[in-house]
This record gives structure tokens, sequence and C-alpha cells, in this order.
């Protein structure tokens, strides 16, 4: 309904490894201006990856529509991850000015992505 009423919803999904995660884990528990960040969930979460991974792509596919997609965004580089969701987004909306961009308003496809039914794994 808010599609239908002019809405433009964006679902990002920001993607990372499992790898990288504990690695950012492990930074935040080391760096005492990030330990705030961290909470008794985190630890839980790398143990249960597998599950959480089965409950994630389940609800890609139970909620993904052609007028509401999932757009997997690839975040094991926060900045990359960051800048090309910006232009995901600037591609969508018509604002003044659009046509003079000097820059590409296409997303990088090796970062940004629309969940696919068929896409066995996507960390």
């Amino acid at each position: 309904m808010l599609v239908e009423d002019g809405t433009i919803l964006i679902k990002f999904w920001f993607s990372i490894s499992r790898e990288v995660q504990m690695e950012r884990l492990a930074s935040r528990r080391k760096n005492p201006l990030k330990q705030w960040k961290l909470s008794p969930l985190d630890g839980k979460a790398q143990d249960m990856w597998d599950l959480y991974t089965k409950y994630k792509e389940t609800i890609f596919s139970r909620t993904h529509t052609s007028f509401s997609p999932w757009i997997i965004v690839k975040a094991n580089n926060k900045r990359h991850a960051r800048l090309e969701s910006i232009r995901y987004v600037l591609s969508l909306i018509n604002y003044e000015g659009r046509n003079d961009a000097r820059i590409s308003l296409c997303p990088d496809p090796n970062i940004v992505t629309r969940f696919h039914r068929g896409a066995i794994k996507i960390d």
C-alpha cells in the first residue's frame, strides 16, 4: 500500500561474511571507543550464524516482491557499501540536476544486487 501511494520503499540488507564480522567484533572488544557497540547478542550471533542465515533467507523469500525487492549490499568494505547504497538511492529518485551529475548513478553490480530466490548463498 505504501508503494501504491507513491512512497519509495527500499529494503537494504547489508551483508558481511562471517570472517569479517568476527574481525569487527574483535576490533570492538579491543577499542575502548567502540566497546559500547557490543551487546550480549553479538557473541551468540557468531555461534548461531547458520541458523540466522537460514531464517534470513526465509524472510527474503517470503517478503521479496517485484515492487518492493530486497536489495543486497555486500558490506565487507563499509565505505564501498555506503557509497554504492547512496548511489542506488540516487538512481531511483528524480531530482533537480540529476542529469548534470558528473558521476555515474548506476551502482556497482558487484556490490549492490537484488535478492533472487535462486541464490544459494548470499554471505
